[in-house]
């Protein structure tokens, strides 16, 4: 699997000053509760803004269930049907549940560049490099946060517009210039699961949800791991195992 960065992908890169240390690179093999990754994440996070840690993306699953970010709106909550848990990121719900690659990146941006809207351009063009590693064409809309794939296959919207699903989604906070929360890849989850909410707010019917799986491509979560370190390396610089 080869990576060939796009002019774009290029254009956003977001490398650490020289001499930073590389970013340390987790990965969880069980699904992890939700309240244990927030605790992690916070206390991480509160590290490396006190100069103690290094950077580091986590790599992991949680069991099924809902987050409501900052932005949330109760009558998007249509079927609690799954624990529902209010996090201080952006956004409004999402779904996060087994099949799913959730990456947590706590990031120093005092290291990097002060640029909260620079670091949110850099993980679309993370997600969407390492989904070309499978021939899947994902794209950024200016009014629809996440990153998107366009439906030919489905039925169009009422004034014409081609259909498009979300195949990845991003909620960020940002807390001493430190981030943490980050994006979900949609692997091979159950997307019916998704019908609990409205994803992000979008209620358009020709926008809907998508996986690498439901576009017939059965990688492994291993395969996108490894796509997603190479992309990952190639925008915001070298990483390490922890």
């Amino acid at each position: 699997m080869t990576l060939q960065l796009s002019r774009s992908a290029l254009s956003a890169r977001f490398l650490a000053r020289p001499g930073s240390p590389p970013v340390e690179w987790a990965v969880s093999d069980a699904l992890v509760p939700y309240e244990q990754a927030l605790a992690e994440m916070e206390t991480r996070a509160a590290q490396i803004a006190r100069g103690e840690a290094a950077e580091r993306v986590w790599l992991l699953e949680h069991p099924p269930l809902y987050t409501a970010g900052t932005s949330a709106k109760p009558g998007d909550l249509l079927d609690a049907r799954f624990p529902v848990f209010e996090t201080g990121r952006g956004g409004q719900f999402t779904y996060h549940g087994p099949g799913q690659r959730i990456a947590y990146v706590i990031l120093d941006l005092k290291r990097r560049k002060q640029d909260v809207r620079a670091f949110v351009a850099a993980l679309e063009a993370w997600i969407m490099e390492a989904l070309a590693a499978f021939n899947v064409r994902g794209e950024r809309r200016e009014d629809r946060v996440g990153v998107w794939t366009r439906r030919p296959d489905k039925p169009a919207g009422l004034s014409g517009e081609m259909a498009e699903d979300k195949i990845a989604a991003i909620g960020i906070r940002v807390r001493q210039w430190v981030t943490f929360h980050g994006i979900s890849l949609n692997v091979e989850p159950d997307l019916t699961h998704f019908s609990g909410i409205t994803p992000c707010g979008v209620r358009d019917r020709h926008y809907g949800v998508t996986s690498l799986a439901d576009l017939g491509l059965p990688v492994t979560m291993h395969d996108v791991d490894v796509a997603m370190r190479r992309a990952f390396e190639e925008i915001f610089g070298p990483t390490v195992a922890a």
